[in-house]
């Protein structure tokens, strides 16, 4: 994207200006409008605490740039006989690209404020390298910007999604062992590259931020995220707010110790969640037990035909992330856990012993928390990472 970056048109400087800018007041009205929109001032002042005088102050400003509309006529009803004019969000006032990185493609997608999906594109990556994969991003970056047509001069940030520790104020990388990455510089260079602010977090924080703003988060005050497939990890969302962690780490129930201490994780360390319920540890598994290289489909198949040691080895990964969920459970308490990740497709196969573990862990009446199982898409992965590039500009 660097010979072909885009010019920032002055109506989005004006509408990015004034989000950055805002006051605490009107950065609280306008999330409360972009997750709600249409919604009636008086709905807003009671979501926010603020008085309906405030908000009408916040509000006018938005409108003057385009970012909201209050002209859509008295459709909603308040009291009776007084009919009220909601405010609406403008959500292509604004575009972002989401990338989700992966250790062998790459998969983008351009959305407006709200994370709807406007195109998306994949690109194989050749190789991990950092520079080489920081190419590709750009390239990724560039077809999407080339698809927006006039609404190209509205592309205001972009948002990374990677596996592992990141610093997601400083746009480094400090370790991803899918990647093999340690302190990778991917946030300051990208910027240059690309001549956009850019935001760099870890995948599944970026699919809860998704979820937090435009899913099963919104009017949700605690949940958790738990992904299961080429990793295992958590999103927390507590009191309203995305966990982030002092150090930018949180929620690594794939790290847990749980399981024997024979068993050596990705991560270099030993008896981690991940070294027995990953996909890439489940197939390795499988493979030593038959002798033979088996692949994530391979064990699949063989469990399903009721192969004893593919049994055995799904059996184990259930039970060990049913132990880690029932541990985040206890320490948290959340109202809702949601199961996701590109391994749910083939969730069925842990889901019995996951359950029975779970329930045998799990503290008192932190057993009222629901476990709920939601397919996720790399394109949904994509889209959390477009939600941070939302969020920074906003709050």
């Amino acid at each position: 994207m660097p010979d072909r970056a885009l010019d920032l048109d002055d109506e989005l400087r004006s509408r990015t200006a004034l989000l950055g800018s805002a006051s605490d007041a009107a950065t609280r009205v306008f999330t409360t409008i972009l997750t709600r929109s249409p919604i009636s001032r008086i709905d807003v002042a009671k979501l926010t605490g603020l008085s309906q005088a405030a908000v009408t102050k916040a509000v006018a400003p938005l409108v003057a740039v385009g970012l909201l509309n209050d002209s859509l006529g008295p459709t909603l009803t308040g009291l009776p006989g007084r009919p009220v004019s909601p405010v609406a969000l403008v959500p292509d006032a604004v575009v972002t690209l989401g990338v989700k990185v992966n250790d062998d493609e790459l998969i983008g997608v351009a959305t407006d404020l709200t994370t709807r999906v406007i195109a998306s594109e994949r690109l194989p990556l050749a190789s991990r390298a950092p520079a080489e994969v920081i190419d590709a991003i750009a390239e990724l970056c560039a077809r999407l910007a080339e698809r927006l047509g006039d609404l190209g001069p509205r592309l205001a940030a972009v948002g990374v999604a990677v596996s592992g520790d990141v610093d997601s104020e400083t746009g480094v990388v400090r370790d991803s062992a899918i990647m093999g990455w340690r302190n990778v510089e991917l946030g300051p260079v990208l910027a240059e590259r690309l001549g956009r602010r850019v935001v760099v977090e870890n995948d599944v924080r970026a699919l809860t931020i998704g979820e937090h703003w435009f899913g099963v988060g919104l009017g949700t005050r605690s949940f958790a995220i738990v992904t299961i497939g080429r990793g295992i990890g958590s999103g927390l969302h507590l009191n309203g707010e995305v966990v982030e962690g002092a150090y930018g780490v949180a929620g690594e129930i794939g790290h847990l110790p749980l399981t024997s201490p024979d068993k050596v994780c990705a991560c270099g360390r030993r008896g981690c969640v991940e070294a027995v319920a990953s996909t890439s540890a489940i197939a390795a598994a499988v493979s030593a037990a038959h002798g033979r290289p088996v692949t994530i489909g391979e064990a699949v198949e063989l469990r399903r035909a009721g192969d004893a040691a593919a049994v055995e080895v799904f059996d184990e990964a259930g039970r060990v992330i049913g132990a880690a969920i029932a541990s985040l459970v206890n320490l948290v308490g959340p109202e809702l856990v949601v199961i996701g990740g590109e391994g749910v497709a083939d969730f069925d196969l842990i889901e019995e012993p996951l359950r029975r573990s779970y329930a045998e862990h799990v503290f008192a009446s932190a057993d009222r928390c629901r476990i709920a199982v939601r397919p996720h898409t790399f394109e949904d992965w994509a889209r959390g990472a477009a939600a941070t590039a939302v969020r920074s500009l906003v709050v």
